[in-house]
Formats: C-alpha cells, structure tokens, sequence
C-alpha cells in the first residue's frame, strides 16, 4: 500500500475505545512518546504551540483517580449524587493504561479559538497514532476537569479541554 491507502485505512480505522475495552497490557513508553511527538506536529497560527500534556501513569493515575472522585463528590448536591458515576469516575482512569491531561494555553497572540482548534487537532493526531500503534483511546471533558488547577499546575491563561485515556485493546 501506499502511504495514501495507509493514511485512509487509519483515518477509517479511528474510533472512540472506551477504557472498559482495554487490556491489561501496558502500553511501551515509546509509544506514548511516538503519540505525545506526534501531537506536537499538528498546525498552530504563529507557532504558538499551545498544548500542554501532562501524562499520568501509576501512582500518579490512582491519585488523580481518587482525586476527581472526590471533586465529584463534593460538588454534586445530595440529590444529584450517583454512586454509580462516583464508580465509574474512578474506574475509567484506574482501567486505563495512561491518562493524559489536555490543556490549551492562550497565548494572546492569536484569537482563542484558534489555539481550541490547534490543540483539538494535536488530539487528533494522537487518536491516529493510537489506531496505527493498536492502542484505544478517547478524549473525554468532564466538568469535573475544570476543578483541577492545582494538580494540572494550570495557569491564569490556560484552561484543561479534558482527559485523554489510552489502553492496549487485543
């Protein structure tokens, strides 16, 4: 095939994976670097780069697992409250291989919408190299991201767009 053919069966192949999907193996960290470079590659006005990732494996993942359960916890009155989401909250970043946080910084440069779009397409040359190297994935923003700040070292000109969750599927 052609690299035309290759590039059109991967961009046909590319699909949400839920982390419910995913496998038990772990993804090689030359992966996750070959899908985090491949992520800085997308077209940004002014080369401002404005993508920030910060990955999660580990220890780390647990945390932020814990984390957004109990942001989810405080923040949802009584009523509102499902024990099943709480679960799911958890479950979802604890069956993941690697989460990784997306995050766009405005640089002022160029309006903001234009720096959404750079990074919404860094993500998406993440999901392509994800589908190339058979790792799922899905990018997902709860409104719970926006009450990690502190964890995510977000700034004053930045704002998390949500998680990006990756695993191996057999």
């Amino acid at each position: 095939m052609n690299n035309a053919e290759i590039l059109k069966e991967i961009i046909e192949q590319r699909r949400s994976i839920f982390p419910k999907d995913y496998s038990e193996n772990e993804i090689s960290p030359e992966i996750i670097d070959e899908i985090l470079h491949s992520a800085t590659l997308a077209p940004n006005h002014k080369r401002t780069k404005p993508w920030r990732f910060k990955v999660f494996k580990g220890e780390e993942k647990a945390k932020l697992a814990s984390e957004m359960q109990a942001i989810y916890k405080a923040t949802q009155p009584g009523q509102t409250f499902l024990e099943k989401k709480h679960q799911d909250i958890g479950f979802k970043i604890n069956k993941a291989d690697t989460v990784v946080s997306i995050v766009v910084n405005f640089s002022g440069m160029v309006p903001e919408w234009e720096e959404i779009a750079a990074v919404s397409m860094a993500v998406q040359n993440m999901y392509l190299t994800c589908t190339a190297n058979n790792v799922g994935c899905y990018w997902s923003s709860p409104a719970i991201v926006n009450h990690l700040r502190e964890s995510l070292t977000i700034e004053e000109n930045q704002k998390c767009l949500g998680l990006f969750y990756m695993g191996k599927v057999n």
